[in-house]
């Protein structure tokens, strides 16, 4: 098994030996090279946690956790600094803190609500002239040149698309909702939230769904609006000088982890303009803490979001923004249709949460099996991915302008509306190579944008525009290219193939019940997409809002929160959601909510080790630097001992980033002294505060010279003096719902009985992930 680095918080756990510097140096610069393969689209296949024993020296680091990803600190460090900044805030400056919050707040729902819509203008003129290109040259029978010219067009946005994710933003490939939901949940992962990653997910995700992927650009905006929040939270950037005191207040995770839950649910309400359902969004997928304050300002944010929305809606339907109307922010209307349904349209609804929940379970373990496949491609490097989204985008290409030339033309019927066959918008009847008075059904799914697809299976009172071959040779093609096509290095989102293929399946067992039942076959169509989604996403309530509010049909809730219960019951019983899936697929310490069976078998001291690193609380300097520069501990424990103590006592918990502005600001006494006020004094809590998109202080920034290795420096005001604690005979699974409960990254384990060390061990996130655990206690059974 690979060998990697150690983690830099999870190592506090475990003992230290003595290391060689040289040894720790030269793992990190060659686990260093492969740190992006979890996001360029490629995903490990091996254990996160592995023990590792280092064989180049005499001495090892002994049941080490090893990952490549940090954890975020949630938790608030109560150090004399912090206190002294609380105590000194006046009431003026508590009301600036309040205002910028919902300022913020504010601020993500208009960028997020702008950049939903220049995507989807943008996506709508660009698809808009390659199918009109595409027709246009139908019309005149040069069906060759059409097929060159839809390709062609298809093949070169996708390999714009594949180039910005393999050399810009490797993180922006995917859909990005896993990374928000594990950043959500207290992990660090890398450039997940980087600008760059922002502008690559914004143009990829345009280029992408333009390219005739089965793909949305829903997912991505999901990950667009995290990262704007992420930006605007960062509280400037002291690398390009732009950092603002009064912003000091949210340059830490806990702030930024409470804009990053706006910034995901005003991506949710910018896809599918669905405010309420982006709250609930965030609530039930993506926020692993939530709190009532949280709800209010994430509710105001989609409000926003929606009002910027409505205004250029209104803008662009007087004409002006060229191709793109009100059918570019999808809404899929069927109030008109109304809702009647008894015993027989209940069993079909039954029926279509079934077989729903089977076809998303098997979803799911084919994009695992495909992702797993397409690690090893993208793995090779820019050249291969770039190449591999060329391939799907030409398979793609054959298949949405072959099949419909397996469809037969069919007369327009007599009692519609609209133009048919549709020549320059889209609709339900597309000519392509019919004669005029005819259309062909397949190529107005397969020659249309993915969201007027759906519009054309939701649509009402057409029960036979769409004959049954159709909607099943239609469901097969999208059900296996969106398989095929996820895990590709572009921004790619799985709520629209989920939907397009639920709602083709849904309208096809409407059809086959269209004798027995009275609902209309578009309503079926939503039921159905309303099944997919549970079977593969796995929520309730948030997918049943967000489908009411998408389809402005309220009598349809009960029926769609049947099919939803009855789809997710089904799937769980086969595997957990897509989206967990893919969490694990990226190696991503992930902390459930509910903990392992076999943990309530083990207790907090079980998964320890000893000895433990740890400094004292007015501790030399030349010990501090030995420590930081030979492990990777993002925690360390202070201990106070006679004659500043009656008996060992453990008075806090010290951050390696505290640690290491505390070393550069050379706050240091000869004799070994508290520090009283100076440092009080000499430093702000400001300066403590996490870098944001700038860099922080780093180890080799750090000049000491000889004589200050033998000096002291009182580590009691940066320390925090009231770490979270547990007694060393808690069950595994009580200290596992705490820490992640409480949003933690270090946890103390402490000393049931007295006369002992007062610190037994600290437990961090990955001393609960299953790899380790059972790493330790093979014997165990995981599921007992």
């Amino acid at each position: 098994m690979r060998e990697r680095k150690m983690d830099l918080d999870n190592r506090a756990t475990h003992g230290l030996h003595t290391v060689k510097e040289e040894d720790v140096e030269g793992d990190v610069e060659n686990d260093a090279k492969g740190i992006l393969n979890s996001y360029n689209g490629a995903y490990s296949t091996e254990p996160l946690l592995v023990k590792r024993r280092n064989t180049t020296s005499q001495t090892a680091i002994v049941g080490a956790n090893i990952s490549l990803i940090e954890s975020l600190d949630y938790e608030i460090a109560e150090n004399e600094l912090f206190k002294q900044d609380w105590r000194s805030r006046k009431k003026v400056q508590i009301f600036q803190y309040i205002l910028l919050k919902w300022a913020f707040a504010l601020l993500i729902g208009l960028f997020t609500g702008l950049v939903g819509f220049f995507n989807n203008i943008a996506i709508e003129n660009i698809s808009g002239f390659k199918l009109l290109l595409t027709n246009k040259l139908m019309r005149k029978q040069q069906y060759y040149k059409a097929f060159a010219a839809f390709a062609g067009c298809n093949m070169v946005l996708a390999a714009a698309a594949a180039a910005l994710c393999a050399f810009i933003a490797p993180a922006a490939a995917g859909s990005g909702i896993p990374e928000v939901k594990a950043y959500l949940n207290g992990i660090d992962a890398h450039s997940i939230l980087a600008p760059g990653t922002l502008f690559v997910k914004i143009l990829g995700s345009i280029l992408g769904v333009s390219a005739g992927f089965v793909v949305g650009k829903e997912g991505p905006m999901v990950h667009t609006g995290a990262c704007i929040a992420s930006l605007l939270g960062q509280g400037g950037s002291r690398k390009y000088h732009l950092t603002w005191t009064w912003l000091r207040y949210f340059k830490n995770d806990r702030q930024r982890r409470d804009l990053i839950t706006c910034g995901a649910a005003a991506g949710v309400a910018a896809a599918f303009r669905a405010p309420v359902g982006g709250v609930l969004f965030a609530l039930e997928e993506a926020a692993s803490w939530w709190r009532s304050a949280l709800l209010w300002r994430t509710f105001f944010t989609t409000a926003v979001v929606a009002i910027v929305l409505r205004a250029f809606m209104e803008f662009c339907a007087t004409g002006k923004c060229g191709l793109f109307g009100k059918g570019g922010l999808i809404m899929y209307d069927v109030s008109s249709e109304k809702v009647q349904y008894s015993g027989p349209d209940v069993l079909a609804v039954i029926l279509l949460g079934i077989v729903g929940g089977i076809f998303g379970s098997l979803y799911n373990y084919l994009v695992d099996k495909v992702l797993r496949t397409y690690s090893i491609i993208n793995e090779k490097g820019a050249a291969f991915k770039i190449s591999l989204v060329i391939a799907i985008a030409l398979l793609t290409s054959c298949c949405s302008y072959g099949l419909p030339w397996f469809g037969r033309c069919i007369p327009c019927p007599t009692h519609i509306t609209v133009s048919c066959p549709n020549t320059d918008e889209s609709g339900n009847y597309k000519s392509f190579q019919c004669p005029p008075g005819y259309y062909n059904d397949i190529a107005s799914l397969f020659l249309s944008t993915n969201d007027d697809a759906i519009r054309n299976l939701f649509s009402a009172s057409t029960k036979i525009e769409f004959r049954i071959s159709t909607l099943f040779l239609f469901f097969s093609a999208v059900y296996c290219l969106g398989i095929v096509t996820y895990g590709i290095a572009i921004p790619s989102g799985l709520f629209i193939p989920v939907i397009l293929a639920g709602a083709c399946y849904g309208r096809l067992v409407g059809r086959l019940f269209r004798s027995i039942s009275n609902l209309d076959t578009g309503l079926f169509a939503l039921l159905g997409a309303a099944s997919f989604l549970g079977g593969t996403m796995r929520m309730t309530v948030s997918l049943c809002v967000i489908l009411l509010e998408l389809t402005n049909d309220l009598l349809l809730l009960p029926l769609v929160m049947l099919v939803l219960l009855i789809s997710k019951t089904v799937a769980d019983n086969f595997n957990k959601g897509v989206y967990d899936h893919i969490v694990k697929l990226k190696g991503l310490p992930y902390m459930e909510a509910h903990a392992e069976p076999y943990m309530r078998h083990l207790v907090a001291r079980d998964v320890v080790s000893s000895p433990l690193v740890t400094f004292l609380g007015i501790e030399k300097v030349g010990n501090i630097l030995h420590a930081l520069r030979t492990t990777g501990h993002n925690g360390f424990p202070v201990i106070d001992e006679p004659p500043f103590s009656d008996a060992p006592e453990l008075c806090g918990l010290v951050l390696r980033s505290h640690l290491l502005v505390l070393l550069k600001g050379k706050n240091f006494s000869r004799e070994r002294i508290p520090a009283g006020q100076e440092i009080l004094r000499r430093f702000a809590v400001f300066d403590f505060a996490k870098a944001g998109s700038g860099k922080g202080v780093k180890l080799e920034d750090l000049d000491i010279e000889e004589e200050e290795m033998e000096m002291y420096v009182d580590l009691h005001p940066i320390s925090n003096a009231s770490p979270h604690t547990v007694v060393e005979t808690m069950s595994l699974a009580k200290a596992a719902i705490l820490f992640r409960q409480i949003g933690l990254r270090h946890m103390c384990v402490v000393p049931i009985s007295q006369g002992r060390p007062p610190i037994v061990g600290i437990l961090t996130r990955h001393d609960f992930m299953p790899e380790h655990i059972l790493g330790l206690y093979p014997h165990i059974k995981p599921h007992k």
